[in-house]
Formats: C-alpha cells, sequence, structure tokens
C-alpha cells in the first residue's frame, strides 16, 4: 500500500506565527503563559504545547492573571479584551495573524462608510468563532453573520450591504452568496463586496482536489472544532467518495481500506505535520506486508517555508 501525505496541508502562515510565538515564549516565561482559548483548533496540538506549560484560560479567568503572559492567538480578539487585560495588570503576548488584523481594519472602516449611506456590514462566518467574535467586536455596531444561503433573512435588502468574509471561508460560497445579494437588492450600487478570504489558505482548495482524486482512500485530519476543516474535507469528499475525516491515528476504522493500493493524508490549517506523519505511519504500520506497499512520502518540516509558496 503506498501512503503520501499531502506537502500542502498543515498549518498555515499565521498558525505558523502564533505556535513559534507560543514556544518562544514557553522557554522565556515557563508557565505563566496562558492561552485565551485554544491556541489552534487542533486537541492534539494543544496537548503537545499544554505539555511544554501552556495553560488554556477563558475571559473568566482574566482577573486571577494579574503580572502573568496572556498569549493572543491567530483568530484575533476584539479591542475590549486588551483594554480588560491592561486594566488587570496582564502582560499580553498579541499573535493576531496579520491577515486577520487587516481584515480587522477593513470591518471597522466598512462600518464607518455605511453608517454615512445608512447602510450594514454582513460577514461570511461561523457564529462564535474566534476570528468572528474578534472581527464583530472591533466595533459597537451590530454586524450581521451569515453562514449560508438562509442566513441571507438576516439582511435588510431595502439598505445598502458591505459584504465581507473571514479568512478561512470557501471562495465559491462567498461569491455565490455576493451574486445572490446583488439580485436582491436590485440595484448593484447598493453591494459593495470585498473578498477579503486568505488566499494561502483558499488556493488550498484547488490543490486538495486535485490531491484527493489520485488516491484509492484519502483521510483527512483536522480537529472537530477547525471551521477551515470543515471546508476543505468537503473538498475531499466531493473529489474521492472513499474520504474519511478523523481528529486522530486512534480513529482509523480498518475496513475503509478494502481493495485499497493507495492512500492520500491531507489536512487543515490547523493540522500539525507531525500528526499527520503518525497518522501515515498508523496506517502503514497497520498494513505492513501488504501488496504493492510504497513507503510514505513524508510532509515538510519547515511549515513557515511551505506556507510562503
Amino acid at each position: 500500500m503506498y501512503v503520501e501525505i499531502d506537502q500542502n496541508s498543515g498549518f498555515c502562515f499565521g498558525v505558523v506565527r502564533a505556535i513559534t510565538k507560543a514556544e518562544s515564549a514557553l522557554k522565556e516565561y515557563g508557565g505563566e503563559v496562558c492561552s485565551l482559548g485554544d491556541i489552534v483548533h487542533n486537541r492534539m496540538e494543544v496537548l503537545r504545547l499544554e505539555h511544554l506549560g501552556l495553560r488554556t484560560v477563558t475571559y473568566d479567568d482574566m482577573p486571577s492573571l494579574s503580572g502573568r503572559y496572556l498569549f493572543i492567538r491567530a483568530h484575533g480578539e476584539p479591542p475590549s479584551t486588551f483594554r480588560r487585560a491592561a486594566e488587570l495588570g496582564i502582560h499580553v503576548i498579541d499573535a493576531t495573524c496579520p491577515v486577520v488584523a487587516q481584515l480587522q481594519t477593513k470591518v471597522v472602516a466598512a462600518h464607518r462608510r455605511m453608517a454615512e449611506v445608512g447602510g450594514q456590514v454582513v460577514i461570511l462566518g461561523k457564529r462564535g468563532h474566534a476570528e468572528v467574535v474578534g472581527l464583530t467586536g472591533q466595533i459597537d455596531e451590530p454586524t450581521v453573520v451569515i453562514e449560508g444561503e438562509d442566513d441571507l433573512r438576516l439582511i435588510d435588502f431595502t439598505r445598502p450591504v458591505f459584504f465581507l468574509s473571514q479568512t478561512t471561508q470557501s471562495v465559491d460560497l462567498f461569491w455565490r452568496l455576493a451574486d445572490m445579494m446583488r439580485e436582491r437588492l436590485g440595484d448593484e450600487r447598493m453591494l459593495t463586496v470585498d473578498d477579503t478570504i486568505c488566499r494561502r489558505v483558499s488556493n488550498r482548495e484547488h490543490n486538495l482536489r486535485a490531491f484527493a482524486e489520485r488516491f484509492d482512500v484519502v483521510v483527512f485530519v483536522c480537529g472537530k472544532k477547525s471551521s477551515n476543516g470543515k471546508v476543505l474535507f468537503d473538498v475531499c469528499r466531493r473529489a474521492n467518495s472513499r474520504a474519511y475525516n478523523i481528529e486522530e491515528e486512534g480513529d482509523l476504522c480498518d475496513e475503509w481500506f478494502d481493495n485499497c493500493a493507495s492512500v492520500g493524508i491531507c489536512g487543515a490549517t490547523s493540522t500539525p505535520a507531525w500528526l499527520m506523519t503518525r497518522v501515515a505511519d498508523a496506517i502503514r504500520t497497520r498494513f505492513v506486508g501488504t501488496e504493492g506497499d510504497g513507503g510514505t512520502r513524508e510532509a515538510e518540516a519547515d511549515e513557515g517555508e511551505k506556507a510562503e509558496k
């Protein structure tokens, strides 16, 4: 059985940057570093960092963190979080992804523009997702968050619309919804569209589709909380009916690999390379000695360099 890891899968630039910052902070400050929420939407990577001393905390824990270091993950936070940390004497380590930070600025500008014409700001994103919470919290004015076509009912189509997106959403879905808004508004001048989806993430859809088509079976590795993982796994499943989504190697089922000569391993922007390698090794070990064993091609070790490609 031939097993190959998709070298375009795994941590995106923003996550690589955040993980690197966290590891450096842990070396310098030890157990004084706390992450406000899971540093990445992957349980296995969170556990690895917790073993190094990182502590995951919530907003309710902040009053007890005076004098300690609070890590702001790549998803970003609203200004209110930074103000509260300063009031409580908490040292902040800001690892907000630069792409997300730029989008936060755009959200504020969009609200100002819509205020001038009595319009509304609409964001394609997952409600409650850390990035979306940070985006909608940039300004006190309400922001409409939609997840799909059914949510278009939340928009007032008698008023102008400024449409943006969470950075990890589907490009196809974004533009399909934009076209539907344009049609309902009836006047193209009523709609402003700013495609704020990160191309380092969205470009993976095409590559992943081509990758998934090459194998008998595809195993997609991602955390259950990963919004990007749901989008990319759907890409895999549409490209290959024998695509399966797991969180770790213990989720593998033998029957998936019946009459299988080749397996592709891939993952989300929050999936560490070491975890995909572990899944590949588990498959190879389980089916050792099967006819046509071609080994495993490992993922790139330098995630930062890979993310720039």
